[in-house]
């Protein structure tokens, strides 16, 4: 009986035991659960530290086109200023009454400037008064005193952002300077409770589970913005539990960790915003650019509304694809915002009524330089080493001016194009510079500007031909008591020997001789024979120290033929010798940056050369009168007929066989320096003035040209000179020409009758 009672307790004894040991498995491996979500959290706390306190994100170097300088004289005219402003997003308006906002009369503009960061300090916002007259700008006033300003700057175009390998293109706003609306509207359509939770917020999870089970299909979802950033920093879009898990631990420990606000401004640099080709915008600072062209502080409310609808999918709700669905969502965040009375009802109205305003969705927000950046990050390489575009947040300041860019991608391939149906696969080089700063405005190296492969504008090593003339005649203007415009130069048959008895005979283009002709109709017709005789005169090693010290930084073969041009260039080395002349004979050497400044905006060291008289500046307005006069009359003078009433400098230049077309040539403002020709050096039978120059002739045509001042310089009077064998005269006596000339050298004999031919004495005059 005891037994029997015994064994009935058996199974009771058995389901007990059981029960300890799954209790005791249960805790055991609760406690293991604990501690690897504990430590797995450390884990996590870790990696999110180290991105939080660190970089968060590899900012690119940013590449910036030159500041537009305004001050009494600038060489900017009323045009020139309004395309600036209409590249730079500023708005036409008829009275200013924020930043990024101007009017205009017909002589005068008036602008409220954005602040912006310049390489000698942050410009803070200022609205200004700028007259124009005949020469450019005639004074800058400030708006809240008018203080007559001695120089006011534009911010510069940013032209590109060099990204990483990751391929995330982002600009920086921190949220301060992010308009208030943008983070209402964020909160209202993605995250109310946002304050509130912890990182998590399980009954919006619920919520959405409820909602997705009913419809069916995956419709609303449960992430917060702190989950969301979560997955965006440090996960992937993968769709599972794991990964849902560890965003949702992510987002606990980065709610833990951080303020609000710091989450806050990481959402709203970190969001993905759209696709740009190959670059993922980031973060709302980038996507007002690329959506609008301008900064976020300057967007509408309807605009700011669009950005905040495109989190949701951006390739979904792409505007340029898909407008109406991009509207429809714009809108139901206004309706969103105003039925939680963020907008008045008359505000909303107008926000939904209003266009989506995106920029010209056909026009890349990048400049596409592939010559000019080539020769940027060779300077920046030169200068800092390899490293430097690597390193996040760096700025580049250029001197790249984008209108003189626009303009010479236009001549060129316009040009090119014409060209083309006479002489097929001509190719061309162009550089220009800014004659008051030194530095290269526009660059192309390629008929088809955006092309990224060899660059003629530098790569190339051609016979300039003629473009070497204005350095024979100076060096002889030089000897202002042997040479001035009126000399009479020999012009007939020579024939050279060198030392191993070849012979050289020049010709001029047209194979005729006029016996004798003055310096200036020689250097205006660029005539050959007399400049060899010119060159012989003065030697052709002093011909060569002239081109040397005005910037040729190739070795010069110091032969006669030298004289006609036989020297290899490309076209920056032509520009460099150029800039020299326009620049009153100073020389210095071109670059294209004028500013670096760290990711703390600390300016990096520049060294820059120095300036040296290569060209004394009398005899430098003697040349520049003479490339005047080569457009007025001389070769040039189709150019000069293109724009009558404007002075403007120039020289044709032609190699053997007319295989290489040059021009090099300035207005007030730019220098330019053009080679067309073939790449397998075949003839083209263009001269200088039928395709190089026909190029510049379109780019004035596409940016007006500024008239050259030609101010007198010290030491140039105006004299007299007997036409036929150049002496220096009295101003009335007969058969003379008015000319500048060096005053040192300008003694005019004390009567006219040396002058006098044998019928004028005969009369008795």
């Amino acid at each position: 009986m005891a037994k029997n009672k015994s064994t009935k307790k058996h199974p009771k004894n058995r389901s007990k035991g059981w029960l300890r040991s799954l209790w005791s498995l249960t805790w055991k491996l609760s406690l293991i659960g604990i501690a690897f979500v504990t430590f797995y959290a450390i884990y996590l706390d870790q990696i999110i530290a180290q991105k939080f306190e660190g970089q968060k994100w590899h900012l690119p170097a940013q590449i910036f086109s030159r500041s537009m300088a305004l001050y009494p004289g600038a060489a900017v005219n009323h045009p020139q200023l309004m395309a600036e402003l209409k590249l730079l997003g500023y708005r036409k308006v008829s009275n200013p009454r924020q930043v990024g906002e101007f009017s205009a009369s017909s002589t005068r503009i008036e602008l409220w400037r954005r602040p912006f960061l310049h390489p000698e300090g942050n410009q803070a916002e200022q609205r200004v008064m700028i007259s124009f007259d005949s020469l450019g700008v005639n004074s800058v006033k400030r708006m809240s005193d008018k203080r007559e300003l001695a120089v006011f700057h534009l911010e510069p175009v940013l032209l590109d952002r060099i990204i990483a390998g990751d391929g995330e293109d982002r600009l920086f706003v921190p949220t301060t300077e992010m308009p208030s609306l943008i983070v209402e509207s964020l909160l209202q359509v993605e995250d109310r409770s946002f304050y509130e939770h912890h990182g998590v917020n399980p009954f919006a999870i619920a919520r959405a589970a409820i909602v997705n089970i009913t419809a069916g299909r995956a419709v609303q979802g449960g992430s917060t913005l702190t989950q969301q950033l979560a997955k965006n920093f440090f996960l992937s879009s993968e769709r599972s539990l794991i990964r849902k898990a560890r965003e949702a631990l992510m987002a606990i420990i980065i709610d833990f960790r951080y303020s609000k606000d710091e989450i806050l401004e990481a959402y709203l640099n970190e969001v993905y915003m759209g696709q740009d080709k190959a670059r993922g915008v980031h973060g709302m600072g980038l996507a007002s650019q690329f959506y609008f062209g301008r900064p976020i502080a300057e967007l509408t409310v309807a605009q700011q509304a669009f950005l905040v609808a495109m989190i949701k999918g951006p390739s979904y709700y792409n505007p340029w694809r898909y407008p109406e669905r991009a509207q429809e969502r714009r809108d139901l965040v206004l309706r969103i915002l105003m039925e939680n009375d963020k907008l008045t009802v008359a505000q909303y109205k107008a926000a939904a009524e209003s266009p989506l305003g995106l920029r010209d969705g056909k026009k890349s927000v990048h400049q596409k330089l592939p010559a000019f950046f080539a020769v940027v990050k060779n300077e920046l390489r030169n200068r800092y080493g390899d490293s430097l575009l690597n390193q996040s947040g760096v700025k580049v300041y250029t001197t790249l001016d984008p209108m003189a860019q626009d303009a010479a991608e236009k001549a060129v391939v316009s040009t090119l194009k014409s060209l083309d149906k006479r002489v097929k696969n001509v190719q061309v080089g162009m550089v220009l510079t800014d004659k008051y700063t030194g530095g290269i405005a526009a660059m192309v190296g390629d008929k088809q500007p955006g092309f990224e492969g060899f660059n003629r504008a530098v790569e190339i090593r051609r016979p300039i031909g003629s473009l070497i003339k204005p350095f024979v005649y100076a060096t002889a203007l030089a000897q202002g008591d042997k040479f001035s415009l009126a000399s009479p130069l020999a012009d007939k048959p020579i024939t050279l020997t060198n030392e191993q008895g070849k012979t050289w005979s020049p010709k001029n283009v047209d194979k005729q001789f006029s016996g004798e002709v003055s310096l200036l109709e020689a250097f205006a017709n660029s005539m050959n024979v007399p400049t060899v005789n010119a060159g012989l005169a003065i030697g052709v090693d002093n011909v060569a120290n002239t081109m040397q010290k005005a910037g040729w930084n190739e070795p010069i073969a110091p032969y006669p033929s030298m004289l006609l041009g036989a020297v290899n260039g490309s076209p920056l080395m032509v520009a460099q010798v150029y800039q020299t002349i326009a620049d009153e004979g100073r020389y210095r050497k071109l670059t294209s940056i004028t500013a670096v400044l760290d990711s703390q905006n600390t300016p990096l060291a520049v060294t820059h050369s120095a300036s040296e008289m290569a060209i004394d500046p009398a005899t430098d307005y003697l040349v520049q009168y003479a490339m005047n006069q080569v457009v007025a009359k001389g070769t040039g003078k189709r150019l000069g007929a293109a724009f009558p009433g404007v002075k403007l400098a120039g020289k044709t230049g032609t190699s053997n066989d007319s295989r290489d077309s040059w021009f090099a040539g300035f207005d007030e403002r730019n220098v330019a320096a053009i080679w067309v020709g073939q790449d397998d050096n075949s003839k083209t039978g263009l001269y200088g003035s039928s395709g190089a120059m026909a190029v510049y002739q379109a780019f004035l045509q596409q940016r007006p040209p500024l008239s050259l001042r030609m101010s007198p310089v010290q030491g140039i009077v105006n004299g007299y000179f007997d036409r036929t064998n150049g002496a220096p005269m009295q101003p009335n006596c007969h058969n003379v020409i008015n000319l500048p000339a060096h005053n040192v050298s300008y003694k005019p004999a004390a009567n006219c009758g040396e002058s006098l031919s044998w019928w004028q004495k005969l009369l008795g005059e």
